[in-house]
């Protein structure tokens, strides 16, 4: 189940990367980030956490659907320029709208940003610095858990993040008209694109 959960998600490496940036010492690549944040293996989730796990887990398959179907929506009316700028215009307000109903906070970040708001949480920042490839849960002391999934370019994202030279040149210029610091071309199909984040309240 979670291999094809993280299979759909590739889908929208069209759009990752794409909160204010983090500041402070650089983090320690594969380590958490932030006030006495700390790594737990899935296997040692306490049963509140496994609560809370399920609860990252309905609030990012909320934001992929939505995303997914503008997506999806606009790419069939109209090509891949005009998915650029749904990224750009619509993606943070969806991922709030589903943050508020679901009671998390909630995002996409990438080590390679297309979109400087997508930097990631402090919590996030050493897994996204060390490009980690696989889940990670994040416990903090007053009882948050941070859950970061990664997510894999498909075939159909490369038309807006595949090599910087062969993009279509509308494409190319609406990406340079409104993400001028783009990092987020060069990809090949199933390259780590980035990952979706979610902070879990205490219970």
């Amino acid at each position: 189940m979670r291999r094809s959960v993280l299979v759909a998600f590739a889908v929208l490496g069209a759009c990752v990367g794409c909160g204010d940036t983090a500041s402070g010492p650089a983090p320690t690549p594969g380590a958490p980030s932030g006030a006495a944040w700390s790594e737990v293996a899935e296997g040692a989730l306490t049963v509140a956490q496994r609560g809370q796990k399920a609860k990252a887990d309905g609030a990012r398959e909320a934001l992929f659907g939505r995303l997914m179907a503008r997506l999806t929506e606009e790419m069939a009316k109209n090509g891949p320029t005009a998915a650029v700028a749904v990224c750009r215009e619509q993606a943070h307000p969806i991922a709030a709208a589903v943050a508020k109903e679901q009671g998390v906070a909630i995002g996409r970040t990438s080590h390679k940003l297309r979109n400087p708001m997508n930097a990631p949480p402090a919590w996030a920042a050493g897994f996204v610095a060390a490009a980690r490839a696989t889940p990670a849960f994040v416990a903090a002391p007053d009882g948050r858990l941070g859950v970061l999934t990664p997510i894999r370019l498909k075939a159909n994202c490369l038309a807006c993040h595949g090599d910087a030279n062969a993009l279509d040149p509308a494409v190319a210029a609406e990406i340079a008209r409104g993400y001028p610091r783009d990092q987020a071309t060069g990809f090949q199909e199933g390259d780590l694109r980035g990952w979706f984040w979610v902070e879990v309240p205490t219970p």
